[in-house]
């Protein structure tokens, strides 16, 4: 029974080669018969890699392509990368889910009806203030303000974990390394820096990188489009918070929320009183967390654990 992995397979670092007929040393004019089994064989002889679950062990076939071929013999060989035999591949993988990509990053920073979320808009505007307090003229730095807090903050952890959101969703190994080449495109998108792309250019960057001049522009676009839309005032900011709490009244457990504040509060108690005594706190500030403090520990003696 000739098997793709058993005891005798060549093991290279955590690198499994697979059996080859070679490996088993069947010379040509062999005859070989195929047959299907229902039963798997034992634990400790794999008869396929599809037995592996979650590929869990690395394996190659014929030449390892993380391991640049020896040649000391034949310096004036240049070794074989097969790293770029699966461009192409990867090219028509990517045409397959482009539209699906491009919908996703525009639902994104896309404008339903030219109005940015309200949430969105009110913390840009946030920052904008910020910006002229601080006396700061140079656009690059807000650009890179707004980037790092909703785009890179928030919605590249999502596009990498989904399952955060989608609790049944399954990440395997392999589709996470399909997420990143995403979520490094949708980061290329945001990013100032100008792209210098070559053959020695990694892969991830190649696939997208005739897109990625154009999400920039639109990118741009986004944040011209929130910052020239009217201002929202805070009470306005409130009304909204307010009737947004009331759609997920019956959501939201608050006794779980005020436990899990009140035991961040009591680990880093003495910091924050320290901070508070060098920053000259009111002292009214001071007596309401310590009496929050005192109220936590006795509810935690009553049997609130």
């Amino acid at each position: 029974m000739l098997q793709e992995v058993d005891e005798s397979s060549e093991i290279r670092g955590n690198v499994t080669m697979l059996n080859t007929l070679k490996h088993y040393k069947v010379g040509d004019g062999s005859c070989i018969k195929v047959i299907t089994r229902n039963v798997h064989a034992p634990l400790r002889s794999q008869s396929s890699v599809k037995d592996d679950e979650n590929f869990a062990v690395k394996y190659f076939h014929l030449v390892d392509p993380e391991i640049d071929t020896d040649l000391s013999a034949h310096p004036e060989k240049k070794a074989l990368k097969f790293k770029e035999m699966y461009l192409t591949k990867l090219l028509s993988t990517k045409v397959a889910v482009h539209s699906f990509v491009e919908n996703l990053f525009r639902s994104i920073w896309g404008l339903p009806n030219s109005r940015a979320p309200m949430a969105i808009k009110y913390f840009f505007d946030f920052l904008d203030v910020q910006a002229e307090r601080k006396k700061i003229s140079d656009p690059d730095v807000l650009h890179i303000w707004k980037t790092n807090s909703v785009p890179l903050r928030f919605w590249v952890n999502i596009l990498k974990n989904p399952d955060f959101v989608f609790s049944d969703l399954e990440k395997t190994p392999h589709l996470d390394g399909c997420l990143s080449v995403i979520a490094q495109a949708f980061m290329d998108s945001f990013s100032l820096a100008e792209q210098h792309l070559d053959k020695h250019s990694p892969t991830n960057k190649l696939l997208y990188g005739k897109d990625i001049p154009q999400y920039k522009q639109e990118v741009k676009s986004y944040y011209k489009l929130v910052k020239d839309q009217s201002s929202i005032s805070s009470q306005e900011f409130k009304i909204f918070l307010q009737e947004e709490s009331k759609k997920h009244q019956n959501e939201f457990n608050e006794s779980v929320a005020l436990r899990e504040l009140c035991k961040f509060m009591l680990r880093y108690f003495t910091k924050v009183s320290q901070k508070l005594e060098q920053t000259e706190a009111p002292d009214k500030l001071k007596e309401d967390m310590q009496n929050v403090k005192e109220l936590f520990e006795n509810m935690k003696r009553s049997g609130w654990s």
